[in-house]
Parts: structure tokens; sequence; C-alpha cells
């Protein structure tokens, strides 16, 4: 499972306040258990407190300690900034509207309308 890109998401949702380790850990838990495959919530907290004490020691850190136990994503990384960018470029331009096409099919022939 991708718990590092769950972990991106949910804090770039929750801004610059950030979150504390929970209350990532139980988001990344709630996104990643499904019904066919149950994951262990100790598992992923130890995945994510590891992760983000990880990240936040090095030299150019996507996420920054604010305060005991509370992380948010660092708003000068030049990590975001290049996923931010990749991501602006995926977007698909709002003026373009597709074409739509009339697929229904008709009860009656053209012969019996007349």
């Amino acid at each position: 499972m991708d718990y590092e890109g769950e972990i991106v998401r949910i804090l770039s949702e929750a801004g610059a306040d950030g979150l504390s380790v929970m209350k990532i850990s139980r988001h990344v838990y709630n996104a990643s258990n499904t019904f066919f495959e149950t994951i262990d919530f100790e598992e992923v907290h130890r995945f994510v407190s590891n992760w983000l004490f990880r990240k936040s020691r090095q030299s150019s850190p996507i996420v920054e300690k604010t305060s005991r136990g509370v992380y948010r994503l660092h708003p000068h990384s030049a990590v975001l900034t290049q996923l931010k960018f990749a991501f602006d470029n995926e977007t698909t331009d709002d003026n373009e509207k597709p074409v739509l096409q009339d697929l229904s099919l008709c009860m009656f022939d053209d012969d019996e309308m007349g």
C-alpha cells in the first residue's frame, strides 16, 4: 500500500496547522484498510511515525515538526514544489468541453413516425 502518498495527501489537506501523528495514522489506516485486505493499526502507526521522523530530519525536509507530535508539510520544500508542478501539468483545461454524442436507440423507424 502507498502509505507515503496518503500521508502527503492528508498533510496537504490539513494545511499549515498540521496534524498529530496519531490522527495521521488513523487517516492512513482508514484509507488503506478494506474489507478484503485488513491491516494492523499498530503497523500503520509505526510506519507513519518512523516516516515522519525520518523525513523531518533530512537536509531538505518534506515535513516539519511544529510542536510535540504534530507535523505539517514544509512550506518551502523543493520536493513539494516539484510535486505541485507535476500535478499542475496533469490537470486538464476546464475550458475544453467534451463532444457529446447521442447514442440512444430509437424505438420507431423514421417511416412510422411520419
